[in-house]
């Protein structure tokens, strides 16, 4: 399997498994799990064969390891629109994690700070390397750095999925520190 072939396939599982499993006739557990063997199916039924060999390599190959394996299942390890739990506990911040965005962003961060908007929580990483390649992939990127410290300490939640994304529910204002 080429690299081109790769990311669709990466984007076909993204889009299914975290956003539009009914679209293809999935059913996720309220945990977002699904069984292997029914997404080959599903999708060769509608348009897209993956072959199984395929969906490992993606899984397995991925550099952001968005695909989680459990036995015989597989979830998106966060980014969901639809309704799901994924069990994860509570966590500890570092004293910073940072956003990755781009500059057309600012103005609305600014003044509402950062909202989950169509997803359950506003993802937050642990590094500025990885933020400004997340904010890079909608352009010019732009880290802010949020004070994950102080929000704790003001008694906000966070959570870290299997792939190391930060999960928190919103960012007020006050907690960002933005560039310049």
């Amino acid at each position: 399997m080429n690299e081109q072939r790769a990311v669709k396939v990466s984007k076909y599982l993204s889009k299914h498994l975290r956003h539009e499993p009914e679209r293809i006739g999935l059913t996720l557990d309220e945990a977002g799990w699904v069984e292997i063997d029914a997404l080959p199916e599903a999708a060769r039924a509608h348009g897209f064969p993956i072959e199984r060999a395929e969906l490992e390599r993606v899984v397995a190959e991925n550099d952001k390891r968005r695909f989680a394996v459990d036995g015989s299942r597989i979830r998106a390890s966060q980014g969901h629109s639809v309704a799901v739990d994924l069990g994860l506990p509570t966590a500890e911040p570092p004293a910073y994690l940072y956003h990755g965005t781009v500059a057309r962003f600012l103005d609305a961060i600014r003044h509402e700070g950062l909202k989950p908007m169509n997803r359950h929580d506003v993802h937050l990483s642990a590094d500025r390397e990885t933020a400004t390649r997340v904010g890079a992939r909608r352009g010019r990127p732009v880290v802010i750095p949020v004070d994950a410290g102080a929000m704790r300490r003001a008694g906000h939640t966070f959570r870290l999925s299997a792939n190391g994304v930060w999960l928190t529910a919103a960012v007020p204002p006050r907690h960002l520190r933005f560039p310049g």
